[in-house]
């Protein structure tokens, strides 16, 4: 049996070992300058240590990458090779410590954040937003006021990140729960039904209800109106809004009536409307909405997480 045969002789390996990152650096700009005196001096040291690099590199290879006399250097085929495949590693490497960078620093930047109507004043839209700062003080928190008919829009387009808002929300937007709350009916004060402290859908049966452009998701009105009854019957519909203040404008003007959170009582008091309780009215509840496209780019995963640690942190007294 030969040595080779003994599965008890070591192992000889011609494996040569891996050039590192940083000589595969001092590959690309030899032969980018083509010159070992620039070279030194763009990466900042001695022309002999920059020999003893090349080489060492080279004994690595096992074969040579560039041709140097007195007073020419010139890239090898061999050299001019491997230079792409120099060039993807030292990109990757790039990547892989800005990423591991970003990490560490947690993540950074703009993010934007819309709201619809008062959503971002509420106490559990502020918890968030607190709990956010709190854990990423880097983050720059930008704010835009939306209507019915941008307020999922904007964000399906990216032109926001997150948005405060009421579900339910149609497919490709995702959604947490923030609160939940009942919901009123919009009356004008001259109603007969504004005098009551609390009303059933079927007593509303009659009166028209604010409608929506047909840009919104009629889904999600569908939901805020309770279109159809539980009955069965459809809602009958009046004059189009845009937007809460033109919702209010059309509801004081007797035109139409409305239904919103019963947080509106306190954030939307107005002269000619009353609110009144619908008993038999589902709730309503507020989240924060993201388009599932981007959950995980970093500010909106962030936000994310400090929303669902708002939900279980023990109330913060300031």
């Amino acid at each position: 049996m030969t040595d080779a045969e003994d599965p008890t002789t070591p192992a000889r390996s011609s494996a040569r070992s891996e050039p590192t990152v940083h000589q595969l650096r001092l590959l690309l700009v030899i032969a980018e300058e083509l010159h070992f005196g620039r070279a030194a001096a763009r990466l900042f040291m001695s022309q002999p240590a920059l020999s003893r690099q090349l080489r060492a590199l080279e004994q690595r290879l096992g074969f040579e990458l560039f041709e140097r006399t007195s007073r020419t250097v010139d890239i090898t085929e061999g050299g001019l090779a491997l230079l792409p495949e120099a060039r993807a590693v030292v990109r990757a490497m790039d990547g892989l410590r800005q990423a591991a960078d970003e990490q560490a620093r947690g993540p950074s930047g703009r993010l934007v954040v819309g709201a619809i109507a008062a959503e971002a004043s509420m106490p559990h839209a502020r918890a968030v937003l607190d709990e956010l700062g709190r854990r990423h003080p880097q983050i720059t928190v930008e704010f835009r006021n939306l209507n019915f008919v941008d307020h999922m829009t904007r964000l399906i387009n990216g032109e926001v990140d997150v948005v405060f808002l009421r579900p339910p929300v149609p497919p490709g937007i995702q959604a947490l729960h923030l609160a939940s709350e009942a919901r009123v009916v919009c009356l004008p004060a001259t109603d007969p039904l504004a005098s009551r402290t609390s009303v059933a859908l079927a007593d509303l049966a009659d009166r028209p209800v604010v409608d929506v452009p047909p840009e919104v998701p009629r889904m999600w009105w569908d939901f805020w109106v309770t279109d159809p009854r539980p009955d069965g019957s459809p809602v009958t519909y009046g004059p189009v809004a845009t937007g809460l203040e033109s919702l209010l404008h059309i509801v004081a003007a007797g035109a139409a009536v409305a239904f919103l959170p019963a947080a509106a009582r306190a954030f939307f008091p107005r002269p000619g409307v009353a609110y009144v309780d619908v008993h038999d009215a589902a709730p309503c509840t507020s989240a924060l909405a993201w388009s599932a496209a981007t959950r995980t780019r970093p500010a909106i995963a962030a936000i994310r997480q400090a929303a669902t640690a708002s939900l279980t942190a023990p109330t913060r007294r300031g």
